[in-house]
């Protein structure tokens, strides 16, 4: 890996590998049957797994090559899939209402976490790899154990579909964030912590921690990005610039930097002030990002879109 290898998810159902310059490596990574809604990078950087309305996942190298079948087993669309932080165990969540784990071979590891009364849109480890959050359609944030069962009650309190779920470096804290306009910090006994982060004037798609677990950036469909403290106040005014809804958010590894990707078919990396670059900026058709990814052996952060050509931001 020379360390400019980029994924893109593509509504023609293909995955397709760029360098950082944009030009396309290898054939489209072909084998799903409908357009992918979710990709996510090994934490070693040498794989990818995608999930797709075609039920299924599948894992790949970053030469191109499909590990092994399909892992099937949904029953409806995949939308969400992450690593476990040692790499070894992916975890999925559909339309189905269920979250599921799978090994590298494609092979289910024990039954459905069957929980949830609708759509699960999010799932997250815990960083010890122990835990597993998911939230959906139900309003719910759900905590599991690694063989499906229920970790204290459901987190309630959220008024609309819960849809990025995150836990703090540390795996003290959640925070969630949902079509209520809120952002919410909890303890992992679905305590909050605080009152709801408020300020957002539209559907909040996307949260992460920062490295340090100090801040919180969140990306809403107000197309504004806003960083908070723990307290949930804002640490500075909202990032404007995108012209469109967000659909993803995500820190660079060292902090220093916040990628935004929208459905106006940009990213964006600002800097804590809220000042963007628009470098290394290439347009996709109606593009929709579903994740930004950081590849954690590059620094890469990758925007997955239904019909992207490519688009990535990198700090050099």
């Amino acid at each position: 890996d020379d360390g400019e290898t980029i994924v893109s998810a593509a509504g023609d159902k293909t995955l397709r590998l760029w360098n950082r310059q944009g030009n396309l490596l290898g054939e489209p990574l072909e084998g799903h049957d409908d357009s992918i809604n979710s990709v996510a990078f090994s934490p070693d950087g040498n794989y990818i797994v995608s999930g797709s309305s075609d039920k299924d996942l599948r894992l790949w190298d970053l030469e191109g090559n499909q590990i092994g079948e399909a892992f099937s087993g949904h029953e409806t669309a995949v939308l969400a899939v992450a690593f476990s932080p040692d790499g070894q165990t992916i975890v999925s969540g559909a339309g189905d209402n269920t979250v599921r784990l799978w090994d590298l071979e494609g092979e289910p590891i024990g039954e459905p976490f069957e929980e949830h009364q609708d759509v699960v849109l999010t799932v997250a480890f815990s960083p010890d790899g122990k835990t597993i959050a998911s939230g959906g359609y139900d309003t719910t944030v759900r905590l599991w154990d690694l063989e499906g069962k229920p970790i204290g009650k459901p987190f309630r309190g959220h008024q609309g579909f819960v849809r990025s779920v995150a836990f703090s470096p540390d795996g003290k804290y959640i925070v969630s964030s949902s079509d209520d306009m809120t952002v919410r910090l909890w303890d992992l006994e679905g305590n909050p912590m605080g009152e709801p982060f408020q300020g957002h004037e539209g559907f909040v798609s996307s949260v992460a921690f920062s490295p340090d677990g100090e801040y919180i950036v969140s990306g809403s469909g107000d197309k504004t990005v806003r960083l908070w403290d723990l307290e949930g106040q804002q640490v500075s005014e909202p990032f404007r610039g995108h012209e469109k809804p967000i659909s993803s958010v995500a820190f660079s590894p060292d902090g220093r930097y916040i990628a935004s990707g929208s459905d106006d078919q940009t990213v964006r990396l600002w800097d804590r002030e809220g000042n963007w670059q628009n470098w290394l900026q290439v347009a996709c058709k109606r593009l929709r990002h579903h994740s930004i990814l950081n590849n954690p052996q590059t620094q890469e952060a990758t925007g997955a879109g239904k019909t992207c050509r490519k688009l990535v931001w990198s700090q050099d």
